[in-house]
């Protein structure tokens, strides 16, 4: 097939036909020419063309009824329509049923090569946009968001419950527990999914921009309002709006919220006409809401309205046997990203990970495993090549459990953990470090011996 595209032509005119394939051939295109509609329907269920250029008038139809036809079973394809009697009636009604033009024969050659190469381009961005849309749906489909524990097994339940639905739903759990991934995989699990996506932060805009950002606003609604600006709700007319850190949102905001996401209508900031919007709104917060109302901090009828379906994400800390799973599917992504593909993690280096509290979640183990990705030396993850935080805490282990150990072995995990902490913290600089430990250096020299710190200094170059 052309790389300019393929064109299926009908006319019951064998000339003007032959004619056009000629010219179309000579340009570039594949063309198949039929003289007959039926032909046509027999034509495209038998190859996918890029433009169908037919007549109006056809032995036995029209070109309408083709172009209806068309819009039907082939809507990836683009129709142009040619006649001898043109109206601007005809026109407007070929347009209105979604022809990409109505061209007037005899045509001129560079009016109808031109249509055809501009029909083709918007054919051709249409397929990319699907295939942007179908990778985003892998992306943020619900099987990639892997776990196997069963606080989560219960959040996916949920999920699969509740995706089609209209419901409102709000997600809670601490920050990097993966709220927005989810909130996408609901989106793309619904049948809203070819309408638009729209997250919006509200922790990170002011009270003043937050009403305009979520409503919009007209011209001159306030100062630097040079033009009519569209909300958020709008933008996500037909699809999902994600409302993070909902927490956040002042009593006047609240109560506006409140109004937009039960009726479904607003009214933009400056504007006395209301806007209504077939929108599904998704919330998350990483606070305790119920708590916030009972301190009168968060109104209690916005809580009910929104709290319909309530989805609790759990911390990595509550499910480490996701540690290794998630790892993993991290290495081998960022791997591919990056070109530098890692065959996996040793056993110590992945024994560090599950031993690591996770304070900032899943964000922050996909972060940790990026960077060791780029900076890792060999085919494997090792220790060497985690963040010190992490094998720090390898070293001290868990405090809470005495091991049976003396009180001299015990501290010493923490106290080079200490160490060596003070030391980078102070660019080895052993005079500020021991300064700010309030050791003398000859104390500071001997436990660096001691704990094989001067050969990781001297290793450093330093």
């Amino acid at each position: 097939m052309s790389s300019k595209g393929s064109i299926l032509t009908v006319d019951d005119d064998a000339v003007i036909l032959g004619s056009l394939c000629d010219l179309l051939r000579r340009k570039g295109y594949a063309v198949t020419a039929m003289h007959s509609a039926a032909m046509a329907k027999k034509a495209l269920g038998q190859q996918r063309f890029s433009v169908v250029l037919t007549d109006v008038n056809l032995q036995d139809g029209n070109g309408f009824e083709l172009l209806d036809y068309v819009r039907a079973h082939y809507p990836q394809t683009t129709v142009i329509l040619t006649t001898h009697h043109g109206t601007i009636q005809s026109a407007v009604e070929a347009i209105k049923k979604g022809a990409y033009d109505y061209l007037t024969k005899p045509t001129v050659d560079d009016d109808l090569l031109l249509t055809i190469e501009r029909a083709c381009r918007q054919q051709a961005m249409m397929d990319e946009n699907r295939q942007l849309r179908r990778q985003l749906e892998h992306r943020y489909s619900l099987d990639n968001v892997i776990s196997q524990d069963y606080k989560m097994a219960r959040v996916f339940e949920l999920i699969e419950a509740v995706a089609d639905s209209k419901t409102t739903i709000l997600m809670t759990g601490p920050s990097g527990t993966g709220k927005s991934m989810l909130a996408r995989a609901i989106h793309y699990r619904s049948s809203r999914r070819n309408g638009p996506f729209v997250e919006v932060s509200c922790g990170a805009l002011p009270e003043s921009l937050l009403e305009s950002e979520l409503f919009g606003h007209v011209k001159g609604a306030f100062t630097g309002a040079v033009r009519d600006k569209e909300g958020k709700f709008l933008a996500a007319n037909k699809g999902t709006l994600f409302l993070d850190e909902i927490s956040t949102a002042s009593p006047a905001m609240q109560v506006k919220l409140l109004r937009a996401i039960q009726e479904k209508q607003f009214e933009p900031v400056g504007s006395n006409k209301t806007v209504s919007v077939d929108v599904r709104v998704i919330l998350a917060t990483n606070v305790d809401l119920a708590e916030m109302v009972r301190k009168g901090q968060f109104r209690e009828d916005l809580y009910y309205r929104i709290n319909v379906v309530g989805l609790v994400l759990p911390p990595l800390a509550e499910r480490t046997g996701d540690v290794p799973l998630l790892a993993e599917r991290f290495l081998a992504y960022y791997g591919a990203l990056h070109g530098r593909i890692k065959s996996g993690f040793t056993d110590k280096a992945m024994a560090c990970l599950q031993k690591y509290p996770w304070p900032g979640n899943v964000r922050e183990l996909e972060n940790v495993v990026e960077r060791t990705v780029l900076l890792g030396k060999g085919p494997l993850v090792d220790v060497q090549d985690l963040p010190s935080v992490i094998r720090e805490r390898a070293e001290t282990g868990d405090l809470r459990h005495y091991r049976g150990q003396s009180l001299k072995k015990a501290l010493e995990g923490p106290e080079r953990a200490i160490l060596r902490a003070a030391l980078e913290a102070n660019a080895w600089n052993r005079q500020e470090t021991a300064k700010a430990l309030d050791i003398n250096r000859t104390t500071l020299y001997k436990k660096m011996k001691r704990y094989g710190l001067e050969k990781e200094a001297a290793r450093l170059g330093l």
